[in-house]
């Protein structure tokens, strides 16, 4: 399992595995999101048995689903939703951590200053210099 902290309440990782549960509670991780797709995932890994193994370990899994490319607003909104109303620290994830990183930095938008947000994510290994832009015009309400 290789967890990133990006925040002391947010974190991401690549794919986890159902027995991963025990060692993220463990942990002190309260909250789990998935923002991978079923689709991408044997079915012993999908969300339904994601979030049973989250159940038994005492975790709340929560999901926002979305293949990559394909973050949109609509994503981006329900990300917020899920930061908003779960318990932390929380636990995103998907293949690589990319798309987490990212949902995450967009969702995050005006509540840290874009500086931060691109550090916070490059201290986790994703370089997201390119998405300046996107972060300051969601910052401003563009």
């Amino acid at each position: 399992m290789d967890i990133r902290q990006l925040t002391p309440d947010f974190s991401v990782a690549p794919q986890i595995e159902p027995q991963d549960m025990a060692d993220i509670a463990a942990l002190g991780y309260k909250t789990v999101i998935c923002n991978r797709p079923d689709a991408e995932n044997p079915p012993s890994h999908s969300a339904e048995v994601m979030a049973q193994e989250a159940k038994a370990h005492g975790l709340t899994f929560l999901v926002n689903q979305f293949p990559t490319p394909m973050l949109s607003m609509e994503h981006v909104t329900a990300q917020r939703g899920l930061l908003d109303q779960a318990e932390g620290p929380i636990l995103a994830y998907c293949a690589s951590g990319t798309r987490s990183t990212m949902v995450w930095a967009l969702s995050v938008a005006g509540q840290m200053p874009t500086d931060d947000i691109i550090a916070a994510a490059a201290r986790g290994g994703y370089a997201l210099d390119g998405m300046r832009g996107q972060i300051d015009a969601l910052a401003s309400g563009n």
